[in-house]
């Protein structure tokens, strides 16, 4: 499975989320080219401010996997991940993180801040940004100009 083809399956779950009022950011785990996780935000649906895509992505990725080091693993993720994710995302290993669209206002991987690629950390990942940007970055662009 490709970058593109990964993103493509990321944006189905991105979907799901405007189902329940959720911002629709969507996030898969890949390990060894099998999806082995696919979640959406759920912070509307659980009231739960942690619940973004990526997170509940990579929990369930290590329960399935049965371990919390996912170093064989790529983040595949609509928008570019916050402080919190990046950081949920070195703290377990992740290998590589793909992202569409850039977020101007809480990137933690390339635009705000680059945790993922900080030397002082514990853990580096490789990073792939840009992946669908436009139909990243367009769904979210939708989903909030219809609340305004």
């Amino acid at each position: 499975m490709n970058d593109d083809q990964a993103m493509y399956l990321a944006l189905e779950e991105a979907r799901a989320a405007i189902e329940h009022e959720d911002v629709p950011v969507g996030a898969l785990i890949i390990v060894e080219g099998e999806v082995v996780s696919s979640r959406h935000n759920e912070r509307q649906l659980t009231g739960d401010p942690t619940a973004h895509a990526e997170i509940l992505a990579l929990r369930d990725a290590a329960t399935r996997l049965g371990t919390w080091h996912l170093d064989a693993a790529t983040l595949v993720t609509t928008l570019e991940p916050c402080p919190m994710c990046a950081g949920a995302a070195l703290n377990a290993r992740v290998k590589h993180v793909v992202f569409g669209a850039h977020d101007p206002k809480a990137g933690a991987v390339e635009t705000l801040y680059n945790l993922l690629a900080d030397p002082r950390l514990n853990h580096e990942a490789q990073i792939t940004s840009g992946v669908l940007a436009d139909e990243c970055g367009e769904i979210l662009t939708s989903f909030f100009a219809e609340r305004r």
